[in-house]
């Protein structure tokens, strides 16, 4: 049996997507119950080089929504950067799993060989779709989920690795 480009990719992206709006609802209201300034956890982070939880939330969706558009051929939606608390963090996770859900297996299984060209901090990327997807997106998608579940947790919110994984 094999694996197809979308099975690989939008179905993988939309269920930890679910888990990370969990996550982030947890998130907020450990912040209501402790009685913290929610603005606290959007603004920490696990080492001063490192992003904080806002930027890892809105890098991971960005990997998400633009994996599986430059995967289906199609242009990448911009979202502007400028959520400011849990509750638009939250909104911005449900437009992404909706734009990740609005394709179909057949938008982007055969994209193993697609030319895939982006540009990362000023630095172009050229990759073919299964390379891009293997060993470029979802390795980034999982770094900024995790570190964003990890910043979570070192800061007292109550979340497991179930949480993380979304399993019961």
């Amino acid at each position: 049996m094999t694996i197809s480009m979308y099975q690989a990719s939008a179905p993988r992206f939309a269920g930890m997507l679910r888990n990370l709006d969990a996550i982030l609802a947890k998130a907020r209201a450990h912040a209501a119950a402790k009685k913290i300034d929610p603005a606290v956890l959007l603004a920490a982070r696990l080492f001063p080089d490192m992003f904080p939880l806002l930027k890892q939330v809105q890098i991971a969706t960005d990997h998400a929504k633009g994996a599986v558009a430059r995967l289906a051929g199609v242009e990448v939606p911009k979202f502007e950067d400028g959520e400011q608390s849990f509750e638009e963090l939250q909104a911005r996770v449900a437009r992404t799993i909706a734009f990740v859900e609005s394709f179909s297996a057949a938008q982007i299984d055969g994209s193993e060989e697609r030319e895939i060209a982006l540009k990362i901090g000023g630095q172009e990327m050229s990759f073919q779709g299964m390379p891009y997807l293997l060993g470029f997106a979802i390795p980034n998608f999982y770094f900024h989920l995790v570190t964003a579940y990890n910043i979570l947790r070192h800061n007292g919110v109550e979340i497991g690795k179930r949480d993380y994984t979304g399993n019961p």
